[in-house]
């Protein structure tokens, strides 16, 4: 299983909002470059790097912060916000990001979506968003009207890698993640799941644990809660490496 650091960047500071407003923001680093590589000295596995600038206003606005981030990072990086083109796509790929999140055009324009996993295999996964089960787009702001189920089995077709799921309501709200929600997801999913929204402390790791092992669930997008540590990355580490076998 492994956990995500949440590196979200608005307005050139790490941020963290709450379910996902963007006047609802706590500036928890004035500076994202370093906020990432306290993340990697504390343990880290991976990056989640989000350019909500870039989400809200459908343009890439943090390529220069991305580029330090990914230059100072020992450790992958994956990066979501804003990216609804092939050459911004491929600008942040050169950048150094790993792989890249694609949420309004994956559910906006299959057509660019689909092109992008061709362009790009295996460097492209979709981020699902919902509150009350229904699918938003466009900084969480647009309402699909669609649901996990009913766009799933496209996106799968289409060539995404991996998929976040983010449960809206619960995110940054230090609410619990929403299991019935992911099991779902995870158990339909025939590639690599993400669960993002309401990881909140070291019982949250421990209920996601058991999915990791029978289902295509392989970790958990955390910010706000290793921010201000109800959540510690290096004990939830220690605890994940204690249930592998001997």
């Amino acid at each position: 299983m492994i956990l995500f650091p949440a590196v979200d960047i608005q307005k050139g500071k790490a941020v963290r909002l709450k379910q996902g407003r963007a006047e609802a923001s706590t500036v928890f680093a004035a500076d994202p470059v370093e906020a990432a590589r306290l993340w990697v000295e504390r343990g880290a596995r991976w990056l989640h790097v989000v350019d909500l600038d870039g989400a809200f206003d459908g343009a890439a606005k943090s390529r220069s912060i991305v580029r330090e981030i990914c230059r100072g990072a020992t450790v992958p990086v994956q990066l979501g916000g804003g990216i609804r083109d092939v050459d911004t796509a491929g600008a942040y790929l050169d950048a150094g990001v790993t792989r890249l999140i694609i949420g309004t055009v994956a559910l906006e324009d299959p057509k660019l979506f689909a092109s992008l996993c061709r362009i790009f295999p295996g460097k492209i996964g979709v981020s699902l968003d919902a509150a009350a089960g229904r699918l938003k787009t466009r900084g969480w702001v647009a309402d699909t009207g669609q649901t996990v189920e009913e766009v799933l089995p496209r996106l799968l077709d289409d060539g995404a890698a991996f998929i976040v799921y983010t449960d809206i309501e619960r995110d940054g709200m230090r609410s619990g993640v929403n299991l019935d929600a992911l099991s779902r997801l995870a158990e339909l999913s025939r590639i690599p799941v993400i669960a993002a929204g309401g990881v909140y402390s070291l019982t949250d790791v421990q209920k996601l644990y058991p999915l990791t092992l029978n289902t295509s669930l392989i970790g958990a997008v955390s910010g706000r809660a290793l921010y201000e540590g109800t959540l510690d990355l290096a004990q939830a580490n220690v605890w994940i490496a204690a249930q592998r076998p001997q």
